[in-house]
């Protein structure tokens, strides 16, 4: 978080209050971050209101550029302008749609979870990070390195969340449930995967130089688990990982982040491996 240059916030001019802007400043005025203010418009209608905000956000000393623009969608428009400026982190905030909409098209929030390189910050509520609770959900169960690496990246983010909004962190796991046709015996038993999922916390624990309270777990699905700790904690902000898993797979089974993010009550901020980060990275290049 304290390496970002430039932070890229998603404005809405119909909004009289900018969660998005309001968690952009926190941020920046820890990092010294550039606020790159983006208004997705095939218009261009903005260019006073955009004006406005930029010249009162330099008087109170933030340093700030601004663009209206506008590419084939709106998840489209915020990754193309993420890519272009450099920007490490992303902020916008999260509107609820229609059911029915929902119900024939992907949100536009998972859209940019599943194909945003950067980082993205869902704004979700007013409530102040400051003295508030981060969880961060993470899967002990896979130690495959490319889940370890994310792992260190959540606590790391989290860390500098929690500092930055002098938080305290906590951390949460999932474990499954017992499974009769499994062809490992540890997962067939409850006792067995509950004192293997354990383990794995207690080393957790040690691994990132964390205190025993602030490690949860519990058993059970994680996408209806997380919004659980996350009210029982009540927490403020909840960090999360994704694949990005898409097309029939994704569509079929749904991605954790995404069924969190509709279920939290809470600002979410959603990081990737860095394996799918250059991925998609290639997969703008084409």
């Amino acid at each position: 978080m304290q390496a970002i240059g430039s932070i890229l916030v998603v404005m809405n001019p119909s909004q009289s209050e900018e969660l998005a802007l309001k968690r952009a400043k926190l941020i920046a005025g820890v990092t010294q971050s550039r606020l790159h203010l983006l208004v997705c418009d095939k218009r261009g209608e903005h260019g006073q209101y955009l004006e406005r905000v930029s010249q009162e956000l330099t008087e109170d000393g933030y340093e700030v550029t601004s663009q209206q623009a506008w590419h084939e969608s709106f998840y489209e428009t915020i990754i193309k302008v993420q890519q272009a400026e450099g920007c490490g982190l992303v902020i916008k905030q999260h509107f609820p749609e229609n059911p029915f909409k929902r119900a024939l098209l992907t949100p536009d929030d998972w859209k940019l979870l599943r194909y945003c390189p950067s980082p993205v910050l869902i704004a979700k509520t007013k409530r102040p990070w400051t003295e508030g609770t981060v969880l961060v959900a993470v899967d002990v169960g896979n130690s495959s390195s490319e889940h370890k690496a994310l792992h260190a990246n959540l606590i790391s983010s989290a860390y500098e969340v929690a500092s930055i909004a002098k938080a305290t962190m906590h951390i949460f796991s999932a474990h499954p449930s017992p499974m009769l046709s499994a062809s490992d015996p540890t997962f067939q038993l409850r006792e067995t995967i509950e004192a293997r999922y354990r383990e794995q916390c207690v080393n957790f624990v040690k691994e990132f130089e964390l205190e025993d309270e602030q490690m949860h777990i519990k058993e059970g699905p994680a996408d209806i688990l997380i919004p659980e700790m996350a009210k029982q904690l009540d927490a403020v902000v909840t960090v999360i990982g994704t694949v990005a898993r898409t097309g029939i797979s994704g569509a079929l089974i749904g991605n954790t982040a995404e069924v969190v993010l509709d279920a939290v009550e809470t600002d979410v901020l959603i990081l990737k491996p860095q394996s799918v980060v250059q991925h998609l990275e290639k997969q703008l290049e084409k």
